[in-house]
């Protein structure tokens, strides 16, 4: 049994054997969503892979019961997601990628926000050239370890890696209501970049179907204490002592100006 409690700030744990998140003392099993393999083949390096099937378990609202009716209404939604270790092929078992839509009335994407409860990730995330959203103008890949916190500002697109020989277990803040995008990903027969189990190492292959393909920018984890996303306060907790903390999910076009800076400096620490 992985103990989360400390990490999320919530009576939770993992049981690895049933792969059953548990919630408080009575060990209540809280019911998935699962992404299977066969879901997935069109974003596979390898679409012939067959090593797994159930490649990873999204608990979507996920709450205290004090405090379901607050986060309904700042129009959020907390969610957990486990990503199996392991590979598909020679490829690390990853998400299947997604891009945000607009907010109605405004020219900006909805942002999201990770925390690495357990395991390590490297999130993918790429973005398309405003002036021709048919290629791609940036790539960055973030290493993540628990404790960690990663913003996915406004206009990228995002996949999780588990790289790890272990579960990788994550939680999440997003705005309620909107539907992800993933075709985007999926006409492109995965993310900008693969990540591969070598003898070496990982290896991050170019998807070829991206042209042209910008470099992989490699950049460290970046906090942000102006939206309180500082490594060992877990966003749980944050919401719980201020349930205003994630407006700029819901209201991202209140802040812009923090997400530019915050990619000056995502860039200038990589």
């Amino acid at each position: 049994m992985i103990e989360l409690s400390k990490q999320s700030g919530l009576p939770i744990q993992w049981n690895s054997t049933t792969k059953q998140l548990v919630l408080g003392e009575t060990r209540e099993a809280i019911s998935p969503d699962v992404r299977l393999r066969q879901q997935m083949t069109e974003v596979l390096y390898d679409r012939e892979a067959d090593d797994l099937d159930e490649l990873y378990y999204m608990y979507r609202g996920v709450a205290l019961p004090q405090d379901v009716k607050k986060i309904e209404e700042r129009g959020l939604r907390y969610d957990i997601t486990v990503i199996r270790p392991g590979t598909l092929g020679s490829e690390y078992v990853k998400t299947a990628g997604h891009y945000h839509p607009l907010k109605p009335g405004t020219g900006t994407t909805y942002p999201e926000v990770y925390e690495v409860l357990h395991g390590r990730a490297h999130y993918l995330l790429q973005r398309y050239h405003p002036d021709n959203p048919d290629q791609l103008e940036a790539v960055i890949l973030i290493n993540a370890k628990p404790g960690d916190k990663v913003l996915i500002p406004p206009h990228f697109g995002h996949i999780t890696i588990n790289p790890g020989d272990d579960f990788l277990i994550m939680s999440n803040w997003v705005a309620e209501g909107f539907s992800s995008i993933y075709d985007p990903i999926r006409e492109h027969g995965g993310g900008a970049y693969y990540e591969l189990q070598t003898e070496e190492g990982p290896e991050f292959v170019p998807n070829k179907n991206y042209n042209p393909l910008p470099p992989l920018e490699r950049c460290s984890v970046t906090p942000v204490p102006q939206l309180k996303l500082i490594t060992g306060l877990p966003i749980y907790r944050v919401f719980q002592e201020d349930n205003s903390a994630f407006d700029f999910l819901v209201n991202p076009e209140n802040y812009q100006d923090i997400f530019d800076s915050y990619l000056q400096e995502l860039y200038h620490g990589s």
